[in-house]
């Protein structure tokens, strides 16, 4: 029997050729669809689970409020690794990073050097603490020594080949010898943090330090077995209270009652490491995380796409039913039951369901490296064929056979003989009401899509135009100027002498993905009092705030006719305001030292209007400046006409006053874009799927009006006889159709709006969503529809009358 169902459902594919096409099309892209989404969706949730003890390991991070400016940090302070290992025994063991800028490196004696990004200072425990293997070298004692450090397998093939490097010494910077002890296999992609050396934190001054209040380490606690994480987290008051209110209590003379009363606050709290990726999103993160919100939306996006084109097939099936009636009383008059026609025409939706999953298998494999482009990702469609995948696949290829053919298959089943015989076959008013629905969640779905990708787009927009308080384009970034030393200046200078360069300044900050350095102020000349403001506070040269057209609003800028400069500050808007404070007036801090109560006082000079030097994401925060000599860039304004051959001429320079150190450069308005590249990757992936969710909603109107030309084939036929146009008659029959699309558009735009108005909320500074937005999306959802329809529509409208009335 089953042979046979096969057999009828091959031949029924084969005679309808063009509607098969359709069916298989629609499902295979749905399903692709599918697959790509559920790949991303698995690699996000598979985040730090390499480490055996994933379940046991905990971030500790830091929440607070000083005067009201509050902040939330991934970092602790020095002691608190030592201090919750040795007092609490809830904790098996304790962990820091402390993370550290670029560094060049070369074998010793060598001349070849690498620049590397991702080196980081790590405590010695760090390979049995996340459980970790070597591939030389001994785990536990790699990183107990001085001047020793390890390295991934990428960067030790690099550096030596592929010898053992254990006992060999690279140099650091050109000045420092270090020791390599240990060879680990590369991260995964799936991790928190991607390191390419790691250095022992034994040589680092700050990791003795004994102070609370310095937040400078990634600090990790594994718990001991049974342990709960509420148990431990219970502890944390007392914590605060004997830790850090001594301390509160030094710098702002008040106690803990007192601190708390005036409306500030200082907290602990505990991370799982499986939720780091994509439920942390703190200032001192050690890379850029994911986003729950957007997983979720994508896994939404994904199901939905795959119901529309379930729902394809079943419009484009009933579209059909007209030519499957007289088969279907047919096979009753000689003697079929309804269950075997029921069983007849699933068996030809599961055949159209392994058909479209076979080539939604291969659709995928075949665009998994544009996926990976667009996505920001490393997948593999290897992973599709993996056992766990491949049930889940095999599962999901039933349910959508069954879905998609129980519709069709029960409605097709109904039908009485002696009607369909006889022609006279009643379609029912219910049966099209549930296709009209079907219809309305297709383009509900599709022009929420649209609106959201708009949306998207429209903040991006917002985001590069928006005047930031000061000029990104046209800035060349030098990021390691301090390589150049006691050379700088010299460089600088040498540069300007070329007339392709407008500008420069040499500074510790530049506004665009630069660390920030926080540090504790205090309106006046005495810092013993309870009124102190947490700035982020840098040092510039006198050229710094003309070099990057920044505006003064107060006061006067740095200047060499001022000697009296060196001890002078400039505040943002932000930070005057905030210390109430203005030009003539004083701030002080420790100068550097928290444990010194002398003050180092600093005249304001002048205030600059406020610029973003953040993410739009947040609130512009008080920042002070200082005159400095601290080399850690270079910007350069350089003209926009002849780059290619200024960055030649930069190069230069630096080869003769930084010999065999590569010259790495960037510019900042792209640094810029860069801090808004998931952004960018959401709006293109959301582009990408409204765009297939639009094909995908046309092709079951397609067969939608497959399914009405055929109903009304003979009604035709009488208009034209009668003298209706070809027009006349499109029009009539697209009319129906654009009311369901303008029905879905009147459920979309407030589901739409609600939507975006929630994901734009993570924005500080945002665009407006605009009424324009959802009439372009309604207009284009209603255009594209009244042109599907028009195809079959016209079809339909140019057939002789005669074929259709010639019975009657």
């Amino acid at each position: 029997m089953i042979r046979n169902y096969l057999i009828v459902a091959f031949r029924n594919l084969r005679k309808q050729k063009f509607y098969s096409a359709i069916n298989v099309l629609g499902l295979s892209i749905g399903l692709s669809c599918f697959f790509f989404i559920s790949l991303f969706v698995t690699d996000e949730f598979s985040y730090d689970q390499s480490s055996p003890y994933a379940d046991k390991i905990y971030r500790m991070d830091f929440s607070g409020s000083i005067n009201g400016n509050e902040f939330i940090t991934a970092l602790m302070s020095a002691p608190a690794a030592e201090t919750m290992k040795a007092d609490y025994p809830e904790v098996d063991d304790s962990f820091r990073f402390r993370t550290t800028g670029n560094w060049f490196v070369k074998r010793k004696g060598k001349e070849l050097t690498f620049k590397e990004e991702n080196v980081i200072y790590s405590d010695p425990n760090f390979f049995d603490f996340w459980g970790m293997d070597l591939l030389y070298g001994d785990p536990e004692t790699c990183l107990s020594r001085p001047k020793t450090l390890v390295l991934d397998e990428t960067t030790a093939k690099k550096i030596f080949g592929d010898m053992d490097p254990v006992g060999e010494m690279v140099v650091l910077d050109n000045k420092e010898d270090y020791e390599v002890t240990g060879v680990y296999r590369d991260f995964p992609e799936n991790n928190h943090f991607h390191y390419n050396i790691m250095i022992t934190m034994l040589d680092r001054e700050e990791a003795k330090m004994k102070m609370w209040m310095s937040f400078n380490f990634n600090t990790y606690l594994k718990l001991t077995d049974g342990t709960k994480p509420e148990d431990l987290s219970a502890k944390f008051p007392e914590l605060v209270d004997t830790k850090l209110g001594p301390e509160i209590k030094q710098f702002m003379n008040l106690d803990m009652d007192q601190f708390e009363a005036q409306g500030d606050y200082a907290g602990l709290y505990l991370v799982p490491l499986t939720d780091i990726h994509l439920k942390s999103d703190k200032l001192g993160e050690l890379e850029a995380n994911g986003d729950i919100k957007y997983v979720y939306i994508f896994s939404a996006i994904g199901l939905f796409i795959l119901i529309l084109a379930c729902i394809n097939f079943m419009n484009l099936s009933t579209a059909r039913s007209a030519n499957r009636a007289k088969e279907v009383g047919i096979r009753k008059v000689m003697g079929a039951f309804r269950g075997q026609l029921i069983k007849q025409f699933i068996s030809e939706a599961m055949l159209i369901s392994l058909i479209s999953t076979i080539v939604a298998l291969g659709l995928t494999t075949l665009m998994m490296p544009y996926f990976n482009e667009l996505a920001g990702k490393e997948l593999e469609s290897a992973e599709l064929f993996s056992g766990e995948f491949l049930s889940i696949i095999v599962a999901i290829m039933l349910v959508v056979g069954l879905l998609s053919g129980s519709y069709p298959a029960f409605y097709l089943s109904k039908f009485r003989p002696a009607e369909t015989l006889k022609g006279k076959l009643n379609l029912g008013f219910k049966s099209g009401g549930i296709r009209s629905i079907l219809v309305v969640m297709q383009f509900t779905v599709s022009i929420i899509m649209i609106v959201g990708t708009a949306i998207v787009f429209n903040q991006l927009s917002y985001i590069q135009n928006k005047k930031l308080g000061f000029d990104k384009e046209q800035i060349l970034m030098i990021n390691d100027a301090w390589i150049l030393r006691d050379n700088v200046q010299a460089f600088k200078n040498e540069a300007l002498r070329d007339s392709r360069v407008k500008a420069a300044t040499v500074a510790s900050f530049l506004p665009v993905g630069t660390t920030n350095n926080n540090n504790v102020y205090y309106p006046g000349k005495n810092v013993n009092t309870n009124e102190s403001h947490i700035l982020s506070n840098h040092y510039i040269d006198y050229d710094y705030l003309s070099t990057l057209d920044m505006t003064m609003v107060d006061g006067r800028a740095f200047s060499k006719e001022y000697p009296t400069d060196s001890t002078a500050a400039i505040l943002n808007q932000t930070a005057a305001k905030q210390m109430n404070v203005g030009v003539g007036d004083y701030i002080s801090n420790h100068g550097g030292d928290q444990d010194s109560m002398y003050a180092v006082s600093y005249k304001i000079v002048g205030v600059v209007e406020d610029f973003h030097y953040e993410s739009l994401r947040q609130n512009i925060n008080p920042l002070v400046f200082h005159i400095g000599k601290r080399n850690g860039y270079v910007a350069l304004k350089v003209e926009p006409t002849e780059t290619e051959a200024t960055i030649k001429y930069l190069e230069g320079i630096w080869d003769q006053m930084a010999p065999g150190q590569p010259f790495a450069y960037s510019f900042m308005d792209e640094r810029f874009d860069r801090i808004y590249a998931n952004e960018q990757k959401v709006g293109q992936i959301f582009g990408v799927f409204a765009f297939l969710a639009i094909f995908i909603a046309c092709l079951g109107l397609f067969g939608l009006a497959s399914f009405t030309a055929e109903q009304k084939r003979k009604e035709i036929g009488i208009r034209k006889v009668l003298g209706a146009s070809i027009t006349h008659i499109v029009n009539k029959l697209s009319m129906s159709f654009i009311k369901l699309v303008a029905v879905a558009f009147l459920i979309a735009s407030p589901i739409s709006y609600f939507a975006m108005k929630v994901w734009l909320d993570d924005f500080v500074y945002r665009t407006d969503i605009k009424v324009w937005v959802f009439v372009a999306a309604g207009f284009a959802a209603c255009a594209i529809a009244w042109l599907t329809m028009s195809v079959q529509s016209w079809k339909a409208a140019r057939a002789n009358p005669v074929t259709s009335l010639r019975n009657e």
